[in-house]
């Protein structure tokens, strides 16, 4: 708590002055082009990695970036989604998931949610992960990176199942993708639809 507090009295005293006026703007309303929405990991901090600003991206976080299907859940992604379409008119919807994510840990091992309901009941949505993995990966090595990497896939799948997005995609005033974060490396990766793979951010495929 000693390191938040002291946070906040540099913002105050040395970070806002400076940015006053961009503040007093965002004061007024937002008016943000992109939903991000990823994990609950204190590793991944959009407006870092992608150098944003407050006011660029409107962030939903959760245990496994998990987008439940629509109707089988109503709660906070759902009404974040919601919002972020049909108030905000966001033009990019970006579903990211990152190395080493607790959430795909866990869902491959089962037996350590035994104590968490909570957790074991909110990621029975990652197990339409599976239809997106190689059998071949699985109990190898890669077998988590290779379910963190379809996990992204399925959600954005189930993403697309809200009826707000697929009405903003028939319109083509939304685009919708799926980034992989890599924490040791820093580097992101997005799904290639055409290509049915994860392929490096800024690449040939544009974003």
């Amino acid at each position: 708590m000693k390191q938040l507090l002291e946070g906040y009295l540099r913002f105050h005293s040395d970070v806002f002055p400076q940015r006053r006026d961009h503040f007093h703007l965002l004061s007024e309303g937002q008016s943000p082009e992109t939903l991000f929405l990823t994990c609950a990991d204190s590793r991944v901090v959009p407006d870092l990695i992608l150098q944003t600003e407050p006011g660029d991206l409107f962030i939903g976080r959760n245990v496994g970036n998990v987008v439940p299907p629509h109707g089988e859940m109503e709660g906070g992604v759902s009404a974040t989604i919601e919002y972020a379409v049909e108030v905000l008119k966001v033009k990019h919807i970006i579903i990211c998931g990152h190395s080493d994510c607790g959430a795909i840990k866990a869902a491959l091992d089962k037996q350590s949610l035994a104590s968490l309901p909570s957790a074991r009941h909110w990621l029975r949505y990652v197990e339409s992960a599976w239809n997106f993995v190689d059998p071949s990966v699985r109990g190898s090595d890669t077998e988590l990176l290779a379910l963190i990497h379809a996990n992204v896939i399925a959600q954005v799948e189930n993403l697309k199942t809200h009826p707000e997005v697929s009405a903003a995609l028939e319109q083509q005033r939304l685009e919708v993708h799926g980034w992989f974060y890599d924490i040791l490396s820093g580097t992101i990766e997005s799904y290639d639809l055409e290509l049915k793979k994860f392929v490096p951010l800024g690449g040939s495929t544009a974003e």
